[in-house]
């Protein structure tokens, strides 16, 4: 596996610009790989997953064995509280977006509505991917690295 040197920082300072929740979630809605933040043993965990977003709700596929499949299916009918990730930021510029939601995952039970998820988001890890997490955002943030007007020495 060959590592890529870090891009150099930009000259140009940068803008962040805070997103109100509707647009991060259309822009969340044009990307299909993301990171779920949960806990296991009490210490945060980060996983690069794919998503969908149907009707608001981010929705991931997971397996057997995952750490946030015994999780969720251990919860209450409260769920558990999860963050989500994605972003569109250019490594070369360093402009673009990320957006955080935070709410409850909840493990998929009904069986059309899983065999839906399934048709609907294809893994891209070579494993079987027999359930689905739904994430319901309760809160939702996001920003806009833009380009300011500003040089340096201004």
């Amino acid at each position: 596996m060959t590592v890529k040197k870090a891009h150099p920082s930009p000259a140009a300072p940068r803008q962040s610009v805070e997103l109100d929740s509707w647009e991060a979630l259309r822009l969340l809605g044009t990307v299909s790989l993301g990171r779920i933040v949960f806990t296991r043993q009490a210490l945060p965990t980060v996983r690069p997953v794919n998503h969908v977003l149907d009707d608001g709700d981010i929705v991931i596929r997971t397996h057997e064995g995952a750490a946030l499949t015994s999780h969720t299916r251990q919860a209450d009918g409260g769920g558990v509280v999860v963050a989500y990730e994605a972003d569109a930021i250019d490594p070369d510029t360093h402009l673009g977006w990320s957006v955080v939601v935070t709410g409850y995952a909840h493990l998929v039970t009904d069986p059309r509505e899983l065999a839906r998820y399934q048709a609907m988001l294809r893994p891209w890890v070579q494993q079987t991917m027999d359930y689905a997490v739904r994430i319901h955002p309760d809160l939702v943030t996001g920003v806009l690295l833009t380009a300011t007007d500003e040089s340096p020495g201004r």
